[in-house]
């Protein structure tokens, strides 16, 4: 066949093979090869190439179980009708367009102030594999099907015996949710309600639910903030069901409701059928100076409280485990309308973290962190209070992984986002998660300031390089 040219330099059959079917195709594409046209026996194409026999058949068959060629008993090989692709004028075949293309980001030089990561430094991976292969020599079973849709019951109530104890929340094993992230929990659970639903979140608050909820076309109201938390009466005003909150760390601004609010806040949830309240305590393990703040579940006598956590706060970011706890007539709803949902979170991860618990090397570890971020915030603080002195206010409560800061200068949110990029620091400003279209005060700029990720060593550098974002020209 004249088409056909070999490289037998390899000497490889397998490659010899891959050169015939590949020459064979392209030929049959270009046109060389007419629909219906005889190809020669298997014996005559090896003699012509002067390859063994094996090497023929293989590509014949290859072509014939993807439909380019179809076989005749006791006549040979011809060529499908194929029909010929269709390739616009204006399409680049197989380019991707230049707005398509990702860059990898180059993280040398830089330093992180952002409030989503966490320190891995002293995560311990070696009881972590321990268990690893603990869950693959006790789980060989679980691991080779596709597990409960909640998750498997075994993980499910660790969580809850963990969470009952550090966040005192009231629930069984049934009524938790395992995802691979908070926000995809909560899109689930959203998905049952109708799009006239009103939903209010608090303003400053976490923008990808904002976002997510959106693009759900659901009425989404902001609610600004007081000194307690979330505004009760324009709540009410809002005639919303459901309320987004963080009441143990509020996002971002950092504020812990106090009971009484707390109490407000659930007498509303009760006041009217079918309202409910998010709690989303995405980062209470970590509370430094006096005992963790409890849960708002824990308070809720009716049932109307729907709560997630997260171990990417406390664990690793990458490992992708969150939970939902769903009152008892949600999690019947929920389990009609997502019967036919599929665990995102990954099995094996999942003992693990079972054993991980059980075991008491995630308590250790929780303990472990709480002390190491504790020195860093105060680290931190004292840096940033030194270096700007009167010109930074800190919010300064005694929780999570940030806290917010303003300082005094006359530049734009834009001016510091685009500095901060030239001197390579990782920053969020509050601009970010302003969720209505309210304009920033002049004169002053609001930070969210996150400490987990940053090594002691490197705090001086970090606050230096923001002092060079913001010095006045």
């Amino acid at each position: 066949m004249f088409f056909l040219t070999l490289d037998k330099s390899k000497g490889e059959e397998k490659y010899i093979y891959q050169q015939i079917y590949r020459g064979i195709k392209n030929a049959i594409f270009a046109g060389e090869l007419q629909s219906n046209e005889k190809l020669p026996s298997k014996r005559n194409l090896a003699k012509e190439l002067d390859v063994s026999v094996n090497s023929v058949t293989n590509a014949y068959e290859q072509l014939l179980a993807e439909g380019y060629i179809y076989s005749l008993e006791r006549k040979g090989y011809y060529v499908e009708n194929i029909a010929q692709f269709i390739i616009k004028d204006d399409q680049q075949q197989n380019k991707l367009p230049p707005d398509l293309k990702e860059k990898i980001a180059d993280k040398e030089g830089w330093l992180s102030l952002s409030h989503m990561t966490a320190d891995i430094s002293s995560f311990p991976f070696k009881d972590w594999m321990k268990y690893q292969e603990k869950a693959i020599k006790n789980h060989k079973i679980e691991l080779s099907e596709i597990t409960h849709p909640q998750g498997p019951y075994l993980v499910r109530k660790s969580i809850a015996r963990l969470i009952k104890l550090t966040r005192g929340i009231l629930c069984e094993p049934e009524q938790i949710v395992i995802g691979a992230g908070t926000q995809s929990l909560i899109r689930n659970a959203m998905s049952m309600q109708n799009a006239e639903t009103i939903v209010a979140i608090e303003n400053p608050g976490y923008s990808r639910f904002y976002k997510m909820l959106k693009k759900m076309e659901f009425d989404v109201r902001p609610i600004p903030l007081d000194d307690e938390g979330i505004d009760i009466q324009q709540i009410e005003a809002s005639h919303a069901r459901f309320v987004f909150v963080t009441p143990s760390h509020q996002f971002p601004t950092g504020k812990i409701m106090p009971i009484s609010r707390r109490i407000e806040l659930l007498n509303w949830s009760v006041q009217q059928e079918n309202r409910y309240i998010v709690e989303d305590d995405y980062d209470s393990e970590f509370k430094y100076e006096t005992d963790n703040i409890p849960s708002l579940q824990s308070l809720d006598r009716n049932q109307r409280v729907i709560y997630t956590g997260t171990f990417s706060k406390t664990m690793l970011p990458g490992l992708r485990i969150s939970y939902m706890v769903l009152p008892p007539e949600m999690l019947r709803e929920y389990r009609d309308h997502n019967a036919d949902l599929i665990q995102d979170s990954n099995t094996l991860g999942l003992y693990t973290l079972h054993y991980f618990i059980e075991n008491g090397d995630y308590n250790r570890h929780v303990k472990r962190m709480n002390h190491q971020y504790e020195l860093k915030r105060k680290l931190l603080i004292k840096q940033l209070q030194t270096t700007f002195g009167t010109s930074v206010e800190i919010e300064d409560i005694p929780a999570g992984l940030h806290f917010l800061a303003y300082f005094h200068t006359s530049r734009s949110y834009e001016e510091i986002m685009k500095r901060a990029t030239q001197v390579k620091l990782e920053i969020y400003s509050m601009k970010r998660f302003m969720l209505s279209k309210k304009e920033c005060a002049t004169g002053s700029i609001g930070l969210v300031i996150g400490f987990a990720n940053i090594h002691e060593d490197q705090i001086s550098e970090a606050v230096k390089r923001l002092s060079k974002i913001l010095e006045q020209t």
